[in-house]
């Protein structure tokens, strides 16, 4: 149960830290000073397509990363190693 705990808390911090960091990417945005937190990059597959015939199957996966992403998930790191030893 304990490596649950610690296990789930690890997850929360790091959902935590992306969507963070992609709200201030989004507030920031066109921003004369910090316009460079919402500067990202896209890495992944846009579509791949099988056709059967009967069935169509479309495959695609996404990943947009930016700088207060990285800032957010850092501190998320950070405060789940501070917070959590003893769980």
């Amino acid at each position: 149960m304990k490596n649950f705990k610690k296990t789930f808390a690890f997850i929360f911090f790091i959902l935590a830290g992306i969507i963070l960091g992609a709200f201030i990417a989004y507030v920031c945005e066109g921003k004369d000073y910090v316009g460079w937190l919402a500067w990202g990059k896209k890495v992944g597959l846009e579509n791949i397509s099988v056709d059967l015939y009967v069935i169509k199957l479309d495959f695609g996966f996404m990943v947009k990363a930016t700088i207060s992403q990285i800032f957010t998930i850092a501190a998320a790191l950070i405060v789940f190693s501070k917070t959590c030893k003893n769980l």
